[in-house]
């Protein structure tokens, strides 16, 4: 058996944390480590922890989602960063891409058999 695949989320709103969680905890060998409600604390846990996955705000106060993955992905280049947002995607597409984010999703579509499809696609090797 396989240890679980460890997961942090970033957000600075307390709901979306909360939905992420009941999230997670639905999908089986998955296990959040920890939530983090900025940029500045994401990146110091991140480093302290060292999860598998991460699920960042790509739109927060002060360090936003887009430098917090770029800062993460030079931290470790075969973490999984995925950057949620509630907004239009296309607006963030080429700073998605550019700050070496895995995937930039929908925060709706988020679903346990999404997250599943996402980790089996883009593991960390």
């Amino acid at each position: 058996m396989s240890p679980p695949t460890r997961i942090v989320t970033v957000d600075d709103h307390a709901p979306f944390r909360d939905a992420a969680r009941a999230l997670i905890d639905m999908v089986e060998d998955f296990e959040l480590v920890e939530e983090c409600s900025n940029g500045e604390i994401a990146l110091a846990v991140v480093e302290q922890v060292d999860p598998d996955l991460v699920i960042i705000d790509a739109r927060m106060d002060g360090l936003d989602g887009i430098e917090t993955a770029r800062r993460m992905r030079t931290q470790d280049a075969s973490r999984v960063i995925v950057l949620a947002t509630g907004g239009d995607l296309s607006e963030l597409d080429d700073l998605a891409a550019a700050c070496g984010a895995t995937a930039l999703v929908q925060k709706h579509w988020l679903t346990p058999r999404f997250l599943r499809g996402l980790w089996i696609a883009h593991r960390r090797r």
